[in-house]
């Protein structure tokens, strides 16, 4: 499984959080401690929002760890929002096009999860992308594909709904090809403002998922990056959290909002 890290509040520069902390995400792509495999070396990506509506990021096929650039980089871009990820390949090709975080205008996506028969069901999914977002597909991961439909099915209206809406046909799809693999989906989304984060799984196992909000900003993360939890709160499972700009964090179902989708 990936590791990843979503951060809103006061311009910081990423070393605060990607680098500096002593579970880091940089950390974390050698010696993750809440996810299958300790290591996560299939590749990183940061992105982040300046002075543009849209994005810039840096992804890179070498492991986090071992990446002089992404220091570099972390020491002198500062940002009020970011994403970084460490990746964990679950079956799709080790290339830079899968890396994360994805980003189509101001939308910026990453996840941590994966479709159970994905090489069975990747055919169907990818047909869910319509025309007027698949010449935006660069990569073969099932993130991608995911993210791309969403962004069809009215995610600047309703962000949780149209996450919702593309996981119950995957789902829908899975159970008709019988596969019994999971389905699991921990996945953060901005807009350059407001930030959503996903933790939902077709069984009861959902990939972990932490959140600190306090006078300093909203950090959201696979693990938390201190040894001390006392102050992470753990998102429940099956639920959205939809932070938007101005507004206090809460918690949407996701179980609901699939079932208005369906």
């Amino acid at each position: 499984m990936c590791r990843f890290l979503a951060y809103r509040g006061r311009s910081v520069f990423l070393e605060e959080l990607v680098a500096a902390p002593a579970h880091s995400l940089i950390h974390q792509s050698l010696h993750a401690e809440e996810a299958k495999t300790g290591t996560n070396g299939d590749g990183f990506g940061i992105g982040w929002y300046g002075n543009r509506p849209e994005p810039g990021v840096y992804r890179e096929l070498r492991p986090a760890w071992s990446d002089e650039n992404l220091l570099s980089l972390c020491a002198q871009v500062s940002s009020p929002l970011f994403f970084a990820h460490v990746r964990a390949a679950t079956g799709t090709a080790t290339t830079r096009a899968n890396c994360h975080p994805f980003t189509h205008g101001r939308w910026m996506f990453m996840h941590n999860g994966q479709i159970g028969g994905y090489h069975l069901l990747r055919r169907k999914i990818e047909s869910l992308i319509p025309d007027s977002h698949y010449g935006a597909r660069s990569g073969t991961t099932d993130t991608e594909a995911i993210f791309l439909t969403a962004l069809s099915r009215g995610l600047d209206a309703n962000p949780v709904g149209a996450m919702a809406s593309v996981l119950n046909d995957i789902v829908t799809m899975m159970k008709e090809e019988r596969i019994i693999e999971p389905l699991r989906f921990t996945a953060a989304l901005t807009n350059g403002e407001d930030v959503f984060a996903f933790r939902w799984a077709s069984d009861t196992k959902p990939a972990t998922l932490y959140l600190r909000d306090d006078e300093n900003g909203l950090v959201i993360v696979s693990e938390p990056l201190d040894h001390t939890k006392a102050n992470w709160q753990e998102v429940p499972r099956t639920c959205a959290l939809v932070a938007r700009k101005g507004q206090p964090t809460t918690m949407r179902c996701m179980d609901e909002a699939m079932a208005l989708a369906a």
